[in-house]
Protein backbone atom coordinates (compact mmCIF):
# COMPACT_ATOMS: atom_id res chain seq x y z
CA UNK A 1 0.00 0.00 0.00
CA UNK A 2 1.13 3.64 -0.45
CA UNK A 3 1.14 4.59 2.94
CA UNK A 4 -1.31 7.26 2.46
CA UNK A 5 -1.60 9.45 5.74
CA UNK A 6 -4.65 9.38 8.36
CA UNK A 7 -5.21 12.36 10.41
CA UNK A 8 -7.15 10.95 13.66
CA UNK A 9 -7.85 13.55 15.85
CA UNK A 10 -7.96 13.66 19.90
CA UNK A 11 -4.89 11.15 20.02
CA UNK A 12 -5.26 10.41 23.68
CA UNK A 13 -8.76 8.92 23.69
CA UNK A 14 -9.85 6.04 23.79
CA UNK A 15 -11.73 5.70 20.41
CA UNK A 16 -8.67 7.17 18.72
CA UNK A 17 -6.25 4.82 20.43
CA UNK A 18 -8.21 2.06 19.08
CA UNK A 19 -8.66 3.61 15.82
CA UNK A 20 -5.15 4.46 15.54
CA UNK A 21 -4.03 0.38 16.51
CA UNK A 22 -6.52 -0.65 13.68
CA UNK A 23 -4.71 1.34 10.91
CA UNK A 24 -1.40 0.87 11.99
CA UNK A 25 -2.05 -2.95 11.30
CA UNK A 26 -3.20 -1.88 8.21
CA UNK A 27 -0.14 0.03 7.16
CA UNK A 28 -1.42 3.43 7.68
CA UNK A 29 0.75 6.30 8.01
CA UNK A 30 -1.09 8.27 11.35
CA UNK A 31 -1.16 12.00 12.50
CA UNK A 32 -2.79 12.70 15.88
CA UNK A 33 -3.32 15.66 17.22
CA UNK A 34 -2.81 16.55 20.67
CA UNK A 35 -3.95 19.60 22.95
CA UNK A 36 -0.81 19.36 24.49
CA UNK A 37 2.49 17.84 22.29
CA UNK A 38 3.99 16.54 26.46
CA UNK A 39 1.35 13.35 25.98
CA UNK A 40 3.36 11.65 23.18
CA UNK A 41 4.92 9.25 25.05
CA UNK A 42 1.78 8.32 26.88
CA UNK A 43 -0.01 7.66 23.44
CA UNK A 44 2.93 6.02 22.14
CA UNK A 45 3.24 3.33 25.13
CA UNK A 46 -0.73 2.72 25.08
CA UNK A 47 -0.34 2.23 21.20
CA UNK A 48 2.74 -0.83 22.77
CA UNK A 49 0.51 -2.05 25.04
CA UNK A 50 -2.35 -2.47 22.34
CA UNK A 51 0.57 -4.56 19.60
CA UNK A 52 1.76 -1.65 18.00
CA UNK A 53 5.21 0.58 17.83
CA UNK A 54 4.72 2.63 15.22
CA UNK A 55 8.03 4.56 15.00
CA UNK A 56 8.29 6.63 11.82
CA UNK A 57 4.36 5.72 10.85
CA UNK A 58 3.15 8.09 14.13
CA UNK A 59 3.40 11.55 14.08
CA UNK A 60 2.12 14.27 15.96
CA UNK A 61 0.65 18.05 15.66
CA UNK A 62 -0.63 20.45 18.59
CA UNK A 63 -4.37 21.49 18.19
CA UNK A 64 -7.06 22.26 19.73
CA UNK A 65 -10.75 22.22 18.85
CA UNK A 66 -10.76 25.67 20.69
CA UNK A 67 -8.38 26.83 18.56
CA UNK A 68 -8.13 27.64 15.03
CA UNK A 69 -4.09 26.86 15.13
CA UNK A 70 -2.71 23.72 14.17
CA UNK A 71 -5.32 22.58 12.24
CA UNK A 72 -4.05 23.47 8.99
CA UNK A 73 -0.78 21.45 9.80
CA UNK A 74 -2.57 18.58 11.13
CA UNK A 75 -4.80 18.21 7.45
CA UNK A 76 -1.61 18.70 5.69
CA UNK A 77 -0.85 16.06 3.11
CA UNK A 78 -3.78 13.21 4.39
CA UNK A 79 -6.17 11.56 2.41
CA UNK A 80 -8.64 10.94 5.57
CA UNK A 81 -9.60 12.05 8.62
CA UNK A 82 -10.76 10.56 11.41
CA UNK A 83 -12.10 13.24 14.13
CA UNK A 84 -12.22 11.70 17.71
CA UNK A 85 -11.90 14.44 19.22
CA UNK A 86 -14.25 16.46 21.31
CA UNK A 87 -14.15 19.69 23.33
CA UNK A 88 -13.95 19.50 26.73
CA UNK A 89 -16.22 20.91 29.02
CA UNK A 90 -14.99 23.31 31.71
CA UNK A 91 -16.70 25.55 33.86
CA UNK A 92 -20.38 26.05 34.72
CA UNK A 93 -23.33 25.84 31.89
CA UNK A 94 -26.30 28.06 32.27
CA UNK A 95 -27.95 26.76 29.35
CA UNK A 96 -27.43 24.06 26.72
CA UNK A 97 -25.75 26.51 24.08
CA UNK A 98 -23.10 27.41 26.42
CA UNK A 99 -22.33 23.20 26.67
CA UNK A 100 -23.15 22.95 22.42
CA UNK A 101 -21.28 25.80 21.18
CA UNK A 102 -17.61 25.08 22.05
CA UNK A 103 -18.80 21.76 20.27
CA UNK A 104 -20.51 22.78 17.35
CA UNK A 105 -17.22 25.57 16.61
CA UNK A 106 -14.67 22.61 17.12
CA UNK A 107 -16.15 20.51 14.53
CA UNK A 108 -16.10 23.53 12.63
CA UNK A 109 -13.26 23.94 12.52
CA UNK A 110 -11.84 20.29 11.82
CA UNK A 111 -14.49 19.89 8.49
CA UNK A 112 -13.07 23.48 7.19
CA UNK A 113 -9.37 22.23 7.58
CA UNK A 114 -10.48 18.99 6.00
CA UNK A 115 -12.27 20.67 3.06
CA UNK A 116 -9.21 23.62 2.81
CA UNK A 117 -6.38 20.23 2.46
CA UNK A 118 -8.20 18.91 -0.08
CA UNK A 119 -9.38 15.45 2.37
CA UNK A 120 -11.02 12.84 0.79
CA UNK A 121 -13.07 11.55 2.91
CA UNK A 122 -13.67 11.82 7.15
CA UNK A 123 -15.50 10.03 9.74
CA UNK A 124 -16.87 11.71 12.81
CA UNK A 125 -17.66 9.86 15.60
CA UNK A 126 -19.29 10.81 18.83
CA UNK A 127 -19.57 9.79 22.62
CA UNK A 128 -22.15 9.50 24.86
CA UNK A 129 -21.77 12.81 26.75
CA UNK A 130 -23.52 13.93 23.05
CA UNK A 131 -26.65 12.66 24.01
CA UNK A 132 -26.27 11.90 27.63
CA UNK A 133 -25.17 15.49 29.79
CA UNK A 134 -27.11 18.24 29.37
CA UNK A 135 -30.48 17.34 30.25
CA UNK A 136 -32.64 15.26 33.17
CA UNK A 137 -32.15 11.77 33.51
CA UNK A 138 -34.68 9.64 31.12
CA UNK A 139 -36.37 6.58 32.64
CA UNK A 140 -35.81 4.75 29.69
CA UNK A 141 -33.21 3.48 27.59
CA UNK A 142 -31.57 6.32 24.96
CA UNK A 143 -32.47 5.52 21.54
CA UNK A 144 -32.12 6.91 18.08
CA UNK A 145 -34.56 9.43 18.53
CA UNK A 146 -32.30 10.97 21.35
CA UNK A 147 -29.65 12.21 19.25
Amino acid sequence: MDQEMVLVTGGTGFIAQHCMLALLSQGYQIRTTLRNLSREAEVRENLKTGGAEPGDLLSFVAADLGSDEGWAEAMRGCTYVIHCASSTPSGNYATQNDWNKPAVEGNLRVLRAARDAGVKRLVLTSAFGAVGCGHEPLNRPFNDNDW
